[in-house]
């Protein structure tokens, strides 16, 4: 059964959902992607990896990092009991760095391998401030100097967007193209949840034909597979909650599709 939304499903950024969902967007687009391109390209599934501190016991953020979290090696992954001795000691938190793994997609050329496009579908943490966020905001520069592309895809409501010179936060969601070439300049594509995502081309060498990409498809493609109306609680308000009228619209489509009694 296919999502009943036109564009991007907003039940699906639940902190319960969204990560699975950010690593089967990635590994899609990339297989999407990978047979268009070949053999003047090829797609990679990259990542980086950081050390994020949950300070106080608590992300600031209703859900971390995408793909993996992994423990320091040798502790529990749980705290466990402390006996209290005499003398008035208090039990605390200490915030403790764990190991964050994002997965992004770079398109290199066949032959130099140099990066022609990178390709990035934001997670909870790029748009929090906290240590996800520098390291993102610091390689999203990094790009930004270079003769690379950058797509962007911001899928979440969540969070601050990412800093552009101009309108862009009339929307819930955003697709920015920056081509090398074109710098300052750069195309953005802001949407809500009522509207179906935009298609864009992606950026190549000059010269080179640039598919489209449907990402709406590909999301609806995703969803049906993963089996996610199985999974979804259309009964409930999204997490986060929309805003008015999009939630009276949101809920009246639901009640129309049947998923709804409310």
């Amino acid at each position: 059964m296919p999502s009943p939304f036109p564009g991007m499903d907003p039940y699906l950024e639940h902190p319960a959902l969204w990560p699975g969902l950010h690593s089967r967007l990635i590994v899609g687009l990339a297989d999407h992607l990978g047979p268009i391109l070949r053999p003047r390209y090829y797609v990679e599934v990259e990542e980086r990896v950081y050390l994020l501190t949950s300070e106080g016991g608590a992300f600031p953020f209703p859900a971390r990092s995408d793909v993996a979290v992994a423990a320091p090696s040798g502790l529990p992954s749980s705290p466990g009991s402390i006996p209290i001795p005499a003398g008035g000691a208090r039990v605390v938190t200490l915030p403790m760095p764990e190991e964050v793994r994002e997965r992004y997609l770079v398109v290199r050329e066949a032959g130099t391998h140099q990066v022609v496009t990178w390709l990035e579908i934001l997670s909870p943490a790029n748009k929090a401030p906290g240590e996800g966020q520098r390291v993102y905001l610091q390689k999203r520069e990094e790009i930004l100097r270079s003769r690379v592309h950058l797509v962007e895809i911001d899928l979440l409501r969540a969070g601050e967007p990412m800093p552009v010179m101009g309108d862009g936060r009339d929307g819930h969601y955003r697709i920015l193209i920056s081509r090398w070439e074109q710098r300052p300049r750069a195309l953005l594509y802001v949407f809500t949840v009522r509207d179906s995502i935009p298609t864009f081309r992606l950026p190549l060498l000059p010269g080179d034909e640039e598919p489209e990409v449907d990402l709406g498809r590909l999301l609806q493609t995703i969803y049906e597979r993963a089996a996610y109306d199985l999974r979804v609680r259309y009964e409930e308000e999204p997490v986060p909650p929309l805003e008015p009228p999009f939630a009276e619209w949101a809920a009246a489509l639901l009640r129309e599709r049947g998923l709804r009694t409310r």
